[in-house]
């Protein structure tokens, strides 16, 4: 008898709810077979956690925003290019003219960095040079300007 009232109080919230009910006929063999053990508890146990997940929609509040979605990684690196900063360099460098004015920044977490360097486009070979902290210096062969400035790891 309790378990019938169970079963119409179910039948009635759902209705009221989300209008489906192809999912209480699988729910109400499992209501049966425990009103025939004589487990009410675990009964209406199990009926109340099948109305939170059948009436819980997942987009409820519509598709989450990348921002509301990413973790770990992807999070901080997100919340970073928010605050301006490039973290990991996904980002395409910033064009510089190379002139010592206006030197090609390269960044480096120790005091000198190995710097390659391609001069003409269609060239084949690269000029390889250490690059030092401190005041830019020219590639020995086209006379670009470069400079090493120090940049924080990401972690």
């Amino acid at each position: 008898m309790a378990g019938r009232l169970l079963l119409r109080a179910c039948t009635t919230t759902l209705q009221l709810r989300s209008g489906v009910l192809a999912p209480l006929h699988r729910s109400m063999a499992t209501v049966r077979v425990f009103v025939l053990r004589r487990r009410l508890v675990l009964v209406s146990v199990l009926v109340l956690v099948f109305l939170v997940i059948s009436v819980r929609r997942p987009y409820a509040r519509g598709i989450p925003t990348d921002e509301e979605q990413a973790t770990g990684l992807e999070r901080r690196t997100l919340q970073a290019l928010k605050q301006g900063k490039d973290p990991y360099s996904i980002l395409k460098p910033k064009h510089y003219a190379g002139t010592k004015e206006d030197p090609h920044i390269v960044p480096g977490i120790g005091t000198k960095r190995l710097v390659g360097c391609l001069c003409e486009e269609d060239n084949t070979a690269i000029v390889w040079f250490w690059l030092h902290e401190g005041e830019a210096q020219r590639c020995p062969s086209c006379g670009s300007h470069y400079k090493l400035v120090h940049h924080e790891l990401p972690h």
